[in-house]
């Protein structure tokens, strides 16, 4: 029986965070903030390295249900993710309130202001919220 990871990723312009299960997929752990440029490129490493048998990108939407305008981004990613590993299969979640729900996670958890600053912190916390809601959708 296969026990590959779920990796989790919320697809940002500048910074992207990444987020992946324990072995038996049941908790979700922040991993790491790439800058976008590199992204395709660490993918490729890390999958080299894990055993990743899917892969959850956040979709974006405005409060009112239409798609953000990073969303062609994303999809372009997408494309990009099913040419190059066409074995993983590929996921979506509504990621509209990630951001705010991680920031309030990072305030409670009772971190000083500055580490709260930081935007990779909040970048990989959504990642990790987007997997977790991932894994609570599943049977």
């Amino acid at each position: 029986m296969q026990m590959g990871r779920i990796l989790a990723i919320d697809y940002g312009r500048k910074r992207t965070g990444l987020a992946v299960t324990d072995s038996l997929k049941i908790i979700a752990n922040a991993l790491q903030t790439v800058d976008t440029a590199t992204l395709k490129e660490f993918l490729q490493k890390y999958f080299l390295q894990e055993d990743v048998e899917a892969i959850v990108v956040g979709k974006p939407y405005t409060k009112n249900f239409e798609t953000n305008d990073i969303e062609k981004d994303i999809e372009q990613f997408i494309v990009w993710l099913n040419e190059k590993f066409p074995t993983k299969s590929i996921h979506r979640i509504d990621e509209r309130f990630t951001s705010k729900m991680a920031t309030q996670a990072i305030l409670a958890s009772g971190v000083n202001k500055k580490t709260r600053q930081q935007k990779e912190i909040v970048d990989r916390v959504s990642a990790t919220i987007i997997l977790q809601t991932y894994l609570e959708m599943q049977p």
